[in-house]
């Protein structure tokens, strides 16, 4: 009798680890909403690619309103600046439910609108912001994909 009470210890014990370590709350991790995904750190323009998927300079005429460093705070607002820290936009940013499109509304200093501005967000993880532009809202056959990545690159003041 004592061997079978040995091994029900053993078998209790075991069961008990294995449901005390699935409960573990490392294995609990509630993705991020989109929003707090975007606002989670500072983005940096690190590539560009056009509607054949191939590479554009981040010079390029038709990419480099969007390129610079992207900052978007949890309060709503947002920051962006030039590749060289030179100011280029801010005002409020939102990002809908799903996670499908990013909105800016760009104000000046005196908090007057100067544009709004919606895109298609293609990707959107810790590791790379991707929204796609058109150079023409009606023809949706040429765009422009704006691929962002965190940086540790400190706002300007």
């Amino acid at each position: 009798m004592k061997p079978l009470k040995k091994l029900t210890l053993a078998l209790l014990t075991v069961l008990s680890t294995v449901l005390l370590f699935s409960c573990s709350k490392d294995d609990d991790k509630t993705p991020m909403i989109p929003g707090e995904t975007l606002a989670s750190t500072a983005w940096e323009t690190t590539n560009a690619k056009n509607n054949k998927g191939e590479n554009v300079a981040l010079t390029d005429a038709n990419v480099v309103n969007f390129v610079g460093f992207a900052y978007f705070r949890t309060d709503g607002t947002f920051s962006i600046y030039n590749l060289d820290d030179s100011p280029k936009s801010q005002g409020d940013w939102s990002v809908s439910a799903d996670g499908k499109t990013r909105t800016i509304v760009a104000k000046n200093a005196a908090g007057q609108v100067l544009f709004t501005r919606v895109v298609d967000i293609l990707t959107l993880t810790q590791q790379e912001f991707t929204y796609r532009v058109y150079t023409n809202a009606n023809d949706k056959t040429v765009y422009f994909d704006i691929v962002h990545t965190p940086t540790t690159h400190k706002e300007p003041k």
